[in-house]
């Protein structure tokens, strides 16, 4: 799979756009640190099991989206701002693509 593919592929689903806006603006969390949330508190958020969680946090991560790093036995996660803004950079060029006119039919 390409990389946009992955982008827009982990983009498609209300539960992964619902954790990335978590990772943006993480409120009322028992673990956060500067920037990053911990697994536990997006367990919360979302009342959704570990491996459900997990399955998800994977293919953020593999989109390049999210970076995930293993604290002892929590495992981490932040935003990779770069990865929004190649993602932004790909669709560009479709938002100045030219107008068609279309006939009017008689």
């Amino acid at each position: 799979m390409s990389e946009p593919d992955r982008v827009f592929k982990a983009l498609s689903d209300p539960v992964r756009i619902k954790i990335l806006q978590f990772l943006r603006k993480p409120e009322g969390v028992c673990c956060a640190q500067a920037g990053v949330v911990c697994a536990c508190d997006i367990e919360s958020l979302l009342g959704l099991s570990q491996a459900t969680v997990s399955h998800h946090m994977k293919l953020l991560v593999d989109a390049g989206l999210v970076r995930a790093q293993k604290h002892s036995r929590w495992m981490i996660y932040q935003l990779d701002a770069e990865a929004f803004s190649d993602a932004m950079a790909w669709l560009a060029p479709f938002a100045r693509a030219p107008k068609v006119k279309q006939k009017v039919p008689a």
